[in-house]
């Protein structure tokens, strides 16, 4: 069977605009719902809404999709209180798998990956688990699948990388779901400061890891340190 190929010249342009005013008189003609009646719909539903809404958000963010949209979602949904706490639950528990995966999959490679930075960076994460993870989190714009996985190819503990996700998460989810609230009319004013502040809280977090230096391990010695060979 031959591909079907799209016109050439003129006629495709003409065929363009005959489906995009087509798009356009679906739009003007087919009552779309308010905000306020699409969250009436969702909650008429019941507890069915949420739990899917719980699993495709933790099913989906596990693999690099981005958060934004559900996060969004939840808050024009759900509002604000149901919405943070879906939101909260979903990316902790899609976090911890990414970590888990990329832990049981890629081990601990950074280490393997030879001496320099890359090892430097990973002596960092470890040694600092829970501020390194808190510090990442608070920053907006880092991808949450990449980092997940990141942080499983170091050693970060698992108490420390769950406790440092879950308080990390809060800032920016929250300004999230609250804009995806506003939707309905109730926007909030602090909005844009939540964004600032995790932000900066954030990257002092990360200047503190980088800069701080790092203690050795117990076994081992810096080099002036090292043994002198016995004089007779």
């Amino acid at each position: 069977m031959a591909p079907l190929r799209l016109p050439s010249g003129p006629t495709r342009w003409v065929l363009l605009a005959a489906v995009l005013l087509a798009l356009v008189a679906v739009a003007l003609t087919v009552p779309v719902p308010t905000p306020l009646e699409l969250r009436d719909r969702v909650a008429a539903l019941g507890t069915w809404a949420p739990l899917t809404f719980l699993l495709v958000h933790t099913l989906a963010t596990t693999a690099p999709i981005p958060r934004t949209a559900f996060s969004l979602s939840a808050g024009l949904l759900f509002g604000p209180w149901l919405g943070m706490a879906l939101c909260l639950v979903a990316s902790v528990v899609s976090a911890a798998a990414g970590f888990a995966i990329s832990r049981r999959l890629g081990g601990r490679a950074v280490r393997r990956l030879g001496p320099g930075r890359v090892r430097m960076l990973e002596e960092r994460l470890s040694s600092r688990g829970l501020l390194a993870v808190i510090s990442a989190r608070f920053v907006p714009f880092i991808p949450f699948a990449p980092l997940n996985y990141t942080f499983g190819v170091t050693s970060v503990r698992w108490r420390h990388y769950l406790a440092g996700t879950a308080i990390g998460l809060v800032p920016g989810t929250s300004a999230v779901v609250l804009f995806g609230d506003a939707v309905t009319g109730s926007l909030s004013p602090s909005l844009l400061a939540v964004f600032a502040v995790s932000g900066t809280l954030g990257g002092i977090g990360v200047a503190l890891c980088a800069r701080t230096p790092v203690a050795p391990a117990p076994n081992e010695r810096a080099p002036d340190e090292r043994a002198e060979p016995d004089e007779a």
